[in-house]
């Protein structure tokens, strides 16, 4: 793709350097970057976590906590002002006008006691103080026009909570294009959106940069999307920007290894071999579940939604099944009433017992045999305990015979099964990263040698690289331990790699059910149909 280039680059970082004081002593998160952003261009950041791409898209806009971040070197000019060092009263006026941006987790980026509605006003009205009330109104519902919010211009009165995460990011788009910014930062807009979702966020971005002439920088660690969105790649590797050159050259012909590495570390669809007559580990018969939406003054329930509708599955043991589907399909719901974790009605059989109706200790008993590793490792982990108690905690429960000894023995074995290091199990999760802090998950729920682990969206928040890291840990585990995986995720190149069998779920029925190389090559419904063609999209660029 090729854009008009203006005289001067509308933006020009030279010899960016970000230094950070610590409690352990001074360290450079960013080392001597350089690149420049011209007007109707996207230029992409990628890297690995901790690389320094965020880093560098805070300093543009000085939103780093100085000042314990500081730039020892470097200049940052933006249409020839230098943003380093600028005033707090020049800064303010440029960011989230001049220059916009989109946080990675909208939930956590939008205020949950205003409305969406109040949230994309003040934008406009810290720029714009003269407008009247009726003005701002009226620029909200062209924003939300602009950004594909149409259907809830009646909800302005909406909480962010109140929204599905696609929902939640187009408002955050909305905010960021408030004011009409000469600059758009994107930082991983879509990481944790499903794949149909992924498509019309990245399309609405395209379209948005074409009729605005605006310049957008992308910072994102899933290369499909930057081959189909970018003009120009940084790769920054430790602070570094170790290759900078067009998306077309670099795709191409990548020149260090670095980056060659991060464009072979896509996940490979290639399961473990499995034996379709192994025995059945897990039968779920006409599983439904539901919600009550409305009740009386008296508690009455007056009202359900029904979150899964009669889904039927069988689960053999040392096999995966991967389960799909779009936000709001049922998919944990289904997870949870497998874990009878939340009320459930329809049989469950369990290695061959019936677990229907189980509680109390058989119930406790239970929960040894059928794991869970959830999306956000770092959310999931106790910031206040060691890796080593979060990792045997479980032990204290449904094994509490073992001493402190036989108990750390087993924490060490547990974290040489995913490949950490036993010395570091008296650390924090805050010290790790987020790959590691993932199989620190997984070796939580192996230290109790289940049957079966249930994996919701696993991989969803972790680089490329790390992601087919963790697929390889977990493909190794499944096939020494004869493990039995429950797959969730809306990452259709994962779950490709993953799992022998699929159950594709829309509005909390299964749609399509069957082997994976045949849902996958040949798929028979339509809504199938078009989660492939989403994913291929996002893979080529072509509809």
């Amino acid at each position: 793709m090729t854009h008009p280039m203006a005289q001067a680059p509308l933006l020009s970082v030279q010899n960016l350097t970000v230094r950070f004081q610590t409690p352990d002593g001074v360290f450079d998160a960013v080392k001597g970057v350089n690149f420049t952003l011209e007007k109707g261009q996207t230029l992409a950041l990628v890297g690995e976590s901790g690389s320094g791409k965020s880093v560098t898209a805070l300093s543009l806009l000085q939103l780093l906590p100085y000042p314990l971040a500081s730039h020892p070197t470097g200049s940052i000019l933006f249409n020839g002002q230098e943003l380093v060092g600028a005033s707090p009263a020049t800064l303010q006026s440029l960011r989230g006008d001049k220059i916009g941006m989109i946080f990675q987790e909208p939930l956590s980026s939008l205020n949950p006691l205003h409305t969406i509605g109040k949230q994309i006003g003040e934008v406009i009205t810290l720029h714009n103080p003269a407008l009247s009330k009726d003005q701002i109104d009226q620029r909200v519902l062209e924003l939300m026009d602009m950004v594909g919010l149409s259907s809830l211009k009646s909800r302005r009165t909406a909480y962010p909570h109140e929204l599905s995460g696609g929902q939640r990011q187009r408002v955050m788009i909305a905010m960021a294009l408030a004011n009409t910014p000469d600059i758009l930062i994107a930082d991983e807009p879509t990481t944790a959106l499903d794949v149909t979702v992924q498509a019309q966020i990245l399309e609405l971005l395209q379209s948005l940069r074409d009729t605005l002439g605006m310049a957008l920088i992308l910072i994102s660690h899933d290369l499909n999307v930057v081959e189909k969105m970018c003009d120009h790649i940084c790769v920054m590797k430790h602070g570094e920007i170790v290759e900078s050159r067009s998306t077309a050259d670099l795709f191409r012909n990548p020149q260090h290894s670095y980056t060659r590495q991060l464009l072979a570390s896509a996940p490979r669809p290639s399961p473990i071999p499995s034996n379709q007559n192994a025995p059945v580990l897990l039968d779920a018969h006409d599983i439904c579940v539901s919600f009550p939406t409305k009740k009386t003054f008296f508690g009455k329930v007056i009202e359900r939604v029904t979150a899964v509708d009669h889904i039927s599955f069988q689960l053999r043991e040392k096999q995966t099944l991967g389960v799909v589907g779009e936000s709001g399909s049922g998919k944990t719901t289904l997870a949870l009433a497998v874990l009878k974790l939340i009320a459930a009605t329809g049989s469950l059989t369990f290695e061959g017992h019936d677990i229907t109706a189980i509680k109390g200790a058989d119930l406790r008993a239970l929960r040894a045999r059928m794991q869970v590793v959830f999306q956000d490792p770092f959310g999931s982990l106790s910031p206040r305990m060691s890796i080593a108690q979060i990792i045997g905690e479980g032990l204290t429960v449904h094994a509490p015979h073992l001493t402190a000894s036989e108990r750390d023995d087993r924490v060490v074995q547990a974290l040489d099964r995913v490949r950490l290091d036993p010395a570091t199990r008296h650390r924090y999760p805050h010290e790790f990263s987020g790959g590691q802090r993932q199989r620190i998950s997984i070796a939580r729920a192996l230290i109790l040698e289940p049957k079966l682990i249930i994996l919701d969206e696993p991989t969803s928040a972790l680089d490329v690289s790390v992601q087919a890291q963790v697929v390889e840990l977990l493909q190794d585990l499944q096939d020494r331990l004869n493990l039995s995986y429950m797959f969730i995720s809306h990452d259709l190149r994962v779950v490709r790699a993953m799992a022998h069998d699929i159950i594709v779920m829309k509005h909390g029925h299964v749609v399509e059910h069957g082997p994976a190389a045949q849902v996958f090559d040949t798929p028979a419904e339509p809504y199938t149909r078009a989660l492939m063609d989403a994913a291929l999209h996002l893979r080529t660029g072509h509809a």
